[in-house]
């Protein structure tokens, strides 16, 4: 058995493929998904964590391991892309400790605001194909979410606020009263709704209550709130759902099958969700479904159907990593978005934000973070061809700040690698033509 487990490694470096098979999407409407079949499999279903255990990375393993028992998290996974090919990817810990169910490369997790880069992307599509203009207003008579709903506004200033603006935070409303993506209980009371509310409620609430801190444009200040608005943008202008028109228009072409928007309740996790774990005594919290009992945050607290396009992204770490080739700017696979509009996206000052993104740099450094009750990530995109993506199920200590540890230890287990593999394994595919059952069964 041993010979055939060497065998079967062997195997891996011989039948990776050269390059995926092209699919044509041309006769897709916008309504229609592609799911995952045995031709158009997630890329994430088709590796395991043994493709990358390999000595040359074994420094960071152990990196990843000590950070994981540092600061007590239960489950974590990592992909690793060197010049536009996957060289990495591999889960730790548990994707559902209770029953011992091992993180693999298949686990989907919450990916909170790095969601904001997904809606982006879609947002800058619909500019580059003329469905929308970064200066179009979203509100009032010339606007695009001009409806009945959303006419009793508290602030003309309002009436000027651009897609642009909504992109890079400079929208003019900060969170000096509470994040209002956060708050569905009391908007539910205050717009007499019943939960769970949706969050066009959010936006009529926010419109007719809170006035803007600053002036459209003048000032970047984070807005959770800004981009919930942004999906429901590209819902008016493609006339389809937001999670319909991403994964039909920018996910299934680009050979990702597996990202869904989440949801906020246990039992609706997706089958190969891992499961999300609070810190040790975290506060429960009344139920944004309007049951009465309190509940974790992580499990109904938080709304992660409101949260939408804001932060309500599950996703593998795998196919983050698949969708951030498509718009990384290098010349080895073919982007989605031109290099102009990537260039727009990641254009920053200290003082405006870029699109999307949490944060770029003059050094070609691009990152995006994202936490939740739960959950925390950190997906980075490095100027010598270095991208990768961290994941974890448990609520990080420190909150939003806590993906600044995620990116000290990637630092110190990238840097012990002195070998990068040449091969790629988003090109892998299970060569069962080639193996006994028994060699399969048995590796």
């Amino acid at each position: 058995m041993k010979f055939l487990r060497i065998l079967r490694k062997g195997f891996l470096f011989l039948l990776i493929f050269l390059g995926e098979i092209a699919l044509s999407f041309s006769d897709k409407t916008s309504t229609e998904k592609i799911f995952p079949s045995e031709e158009k499999m997630p890329i994430s279903l088709r590796l395991s964590n043994n493709l990358s255990e390999y000595e040359s990375m074994l420094g960071l393993d152990q990196q990843i391991k000590e950070f994981m028992n540092k600061w007590d998290i239960v489950g974590a996974s990592v992909a690793i892309v060197k010049n536009e090919r996957l060289i990495y990817t591999k889960g730790f810990g548990y994707a559902d400790k209770e029953n011992s169910e091992k993180v693999e490369p298949r686990h989907l997790f919450r990916v909170a605001s790095v969601s904001k880069l997904i809606t982006a992307i879609a947002v800058m599509k619909l500019v580059e194909e003329g469905n929308l203009n970064l200066t179009d207003t979203v509100f009032g008579e010339n606007g695009i979410l001009y409806n009945n709903d959303f006419l009793d506004i508290c602030d003309e200033r309002i009436l000027g606020i651009t897609i642009e603006n909504l992109l890079n935070h400079t929208s003019g409303w900060s969170n000096k009263k509470g994040d209002p993506m956060f708050l569905n209980i009391s908007i539910a009371r205050e717009m007499d709704k019943e939960l769970p509310i949706e969050v066009e409620t959010i936006v009529e609430y926010v419109l007719k209550n809170r006035k803007l801190d600053y002036s459209p444009g003048k000032k970047s200040i984070y807005s959770n709130f800004g981009y919930a608005l942004l999906g429901l943008i590209i819902e008016e202008v493609t006339k389809t759902s937001y999670e319909d028109y991403v994964i039909t228009q920018i996910l299934n072409p680009l050979g990702i099958y597996d990202m869904h928007l989440g949801k906020s309740l246990p039992e609706e996790r997706y089958e190969n969700e891992v499961k999300y774990y609070g810190l040790k005594k975290e506060r429960q919290v009344l139920s944004s479904f309007g049951t009465g009992e309190k509940v974790p945050k992580f499990y109904g607290g938080n709304s992660i159907e409101t949260l939408g396009s804001a932060g309500g992204w599950v996703a593998t770490p795998t196919e983050l990593m698949k969708l951030l080739v498509a718009i990384d700017g290098f010349d080895t696979r073919n982007d989605i978005l031109s290099k102009e509009t990537i260039a727009k996206m990641t254009s920053s000052t200290k003082k405006i934000r870029p699109f999307g993104w949490t944060g770029t740099d003059n050094k070609g450094f691009w990152w995006r973070t994202g936490t939740l009750s739960g959950t925390s990530a950190l997906l980075k995109r490095e100027k010598n061809g270095l991208s990768w993506v961290l994941i974890i199920n448990t609520t990080p200590k420190y909150g939003a700040r806590f993906p600044v540890q995620i990116n000290k230890t990637m630092i110190r287990g990238l840097a012990t690698i002195d070998y990068w593999p040449t091969y790629d394994l988003f090109d892998y595919y299970e060569p069962k033509t080639l193996y006994s059952k028994e060699l399969t069964l048995n590796n």
